[in-house]
């Protein structure tokens, strides 16, 4: 039994450090880019590629909310942005798929980093992917004149406190937060290890996970990833990497499935609550992400050493 406690205080340890010290120095820096007003430069830059996906320029400031902070900030851009647009389901929908992809990359890419994979493939993938599923829903849509209705927001933000004192306070409660979630998830997969039911759900898994060209040994923190999100799942497998337990190809392919499918429950309610439609940031979300893996796992076993090396892992990543 102290051993058990022994080795989980242990994990904790690592986990929470490596995610904290990730976490906490960018979070500062992207609150300094955003007094700076560097929010609104880039928001400029996406303006126009808004149009490329049938949305408004406008929307623009929604992604870039959403890709320098959290989902949950682009929420409240979009409830005031929103006000001045007349937006259908499909545009909504559309828009979720870009914030779904290609959110808090500055603390989600870095933690990509820190486990192995190349920034710029982490940004790539995601941006690169949230515009084609955009692309090709928005096509669908208008040619089957799907979810044309106006949207209708029941959703309504609580107030802020949007001073710096309440901003660090929120920080703070979300890092405590995580720091819960962290000790309770550690302790349930060493559970469900002494168990055995870690290898019953690799063994339940191992058809869909052999399409997607993952081992079990990256199971249950895909599983983690895949429904908590990437900070939870990326933690993980950063520890897990360090200690030589999985493959340097089972980090990319769990890291490059959970850079496009990740916290499937939450996010996928918060979606919900803008107005977008269920099968589009749900199952069109999965489908996607599962054919790009498939692909993506079978093209990477065929790529020499030196093109892992230059353009998709680094040195946080052994090879094996």
């Amino acid at each position: 039994m102290k051993t058990f406690f022994k080795e989980l205080l242990i994990e904790i340890w690592d986990v929470s450090y490596t995610l904290f010290k990730l976490m906490i120095p960018t979070i500062i820096v992207v609150k300094i880019l955003e007094s700076l007003g560097f929010l609104e430069y880039f928001a400029l830059v996406l303006g126009p590629i808004m149009h490329w996906v049938g949305l408004p320029e406008s929307m623009g400031i929604v992604w870039a909310t959403t890709i320098l902070t959290n989902i949950y900030a682009g929420m409240l851009v979009f409830f005031y942005a929103q006000q001045a647009e007349t937006l259908t389901v499909a545009q909504v929908t559309v828009l979720c798929i870009l914030m779904l992809f290609a959110h808090g990359l500055p603390v989600e890419a870095r933690i990509a980093q820190q486990a192995g994979i190349r920034l710029r493939f982490t940004l790539l993938l995601r941006v690169g992917g949230g515009l084609v599923l955009a692309w090709i829903l928005n096509k669908l849509y208008l040619e089957f004149d799907y979810l044309q209705e106006v949207n209708q927001l029941s959703w309504q933000p609580e107030p802020a406190d949007t001073s710096l004192l309440g901003w660090a306070k929120g920080q703070i409660e979300s890092l405590i937060m995580i720091q819960i979630i962290i000790v309770g998830l550690l302790f349930a997969l060493k559970i469900l290890k002494l168990l055995g039911i870690e290898k019953l759900m690799g063994y339940m898994l191992s058809p869909l996970l052999r399409m997607l060209g993952i081992s079990r040994q990256a199971t249950t923190i895909t599983i983690v990833g895949f429904t908590l999100g990437i900070s939870f799942g990326g933690g993980l497998l950063i520890n897990e990497a360090r200690q030589g337990h999985v493959s340097r190809r089972d980090i990319f392919a769990s890291m490059s499935l959970l850079a496009l499918c990740h916290s499937m429950i939450e996010d996928t309610i918060l979606m919900l609550l803008l107005g977008a439609d269920f099968a589009g940031v749900f199952w069109a979300r999965i489908i996607f992400s599962f054919i790009v893996i498939a692909i993506l796992t079978r093209v990477m076993d065929l790529l020499p050493a030196r093109v892992w090396d230059k353009h998709l892992t680094n040195k946080h990543i052994q090879p094996g």
